[in-house]
Formats: C-alpha cells, structure tokens, sequence
C-alpha cells in the first residue's frame, strides 16, 4: 500500500487519525530535526528475525526507548534474534529500511510477522509511518492493534525495556 492507499485503508476501517507531512527521515536521530505535535507519542520500529529465518516480528517502542534484543528475547520466548534484510523488510512488508512500519503489516500477505507493541503507548496516541517515510500517522494504540489484528498478524501489547 502508497501513502494514501494507506490513509484510506484507515478512513474505510472507521479509524481516526492524524498526518503530519514533513521531509523523509531514515533514523530516529534525523526525525529529531522535524517539528511534530505529538513527539512523547513517536514510535521506534526494529524487524527483526530469529536465526531460522522463520519467524519475523515487528517491535514498535516508544522512540526515546533503546531495545535491548538479547533482553526481549529471553522476556519473550523467541529464538536467537537479529535484524532482517533490507530483502526480507521489502518481499514481506514491501516496505524500505527508514520506512519501517506496523502499518507496513498490512502488506504482509502471510501473515507472517508477529508485532510486539510496547505496553508505555497505553491508551495513548503512536507515530508511525504510514508506509512512507515522508509523513508520521498519529493513530490511537487501540486502532493500531485492532486494524492490524483484524488483517490477521498476531499482535501482542508487552512491557519493553
């Protein structure tokens, strides 16, 4: 999904949301240089894998958060992680690295890759990409894991860090 055929997807599900439209940021460190509204809300996206290839997930943190793999992975029962390809981010989730995205989920035709959101977000508003790394998508944490849920990825809201 573009862009705006994600902004649509989220109009047609009922969702509300907000886009903010600013330069294409790559990392955390230059989104620091973009004027945002809700910046306590900015999430961190990690792709990772477990040393089999089989299992992909998706760890969506508070941005000022530091994951710490070896950590989650004994917190959550995953295999030896590391970070995916650039050729697994874009035949899974058609997405580029800097544009890393739970929405980028919604490309994921398996279902394959498992979103671990962290708990910090609450009942409160998440940043992310909206499949384009040249605009952030306020959405209610809520919405996000019902909108990623009814596609079929599993969805598990844990304590990070």
């Amino acid at each position: 999904m573009t862009k705006q055929e994600t902004c649509d997807y989220l109009t047609n599900c009922g969702i509300n949301y907000e886009v903010t439209e600013h330069e294409a940021v790559f990392n955390m460190e230059e989104l620091k240089a973009v004027e945002l509204p809700y910046p306590e809300a900015d999430a961190k996206n990690l792709f990772v894998r477990d040393d089999k290839k089989r299992n992909y997930y998706l760890i969506t943190v508070k941005g000022d958060k530091r994951v710490d793999l070896k950590q989650f992975q004994k917190d959550h029962g995953t295999k030896r992680l590391s970070f995916a390809s650039a050729d697994d981010l874009m035949s899974i989730m058609k997405l580029i690295p800097g544009a890393v995205t739970p929405l980028g989920l919604l490309n994921d035709e398996e279902r394959k890759v498992t979103l671990f959101l962290d708990a910090d977000f609450g009942d409160g508003l998440v940043g992310v990409h909206p499949n384009d790394n040249t605009a952030t998508v306020w959405i209610a944490a809520a919405d996000l894991v019902r909108v990623i849920g009814e596609h079929g990825n599993k969805v598990d809201v844990v304590e990070i860090g």
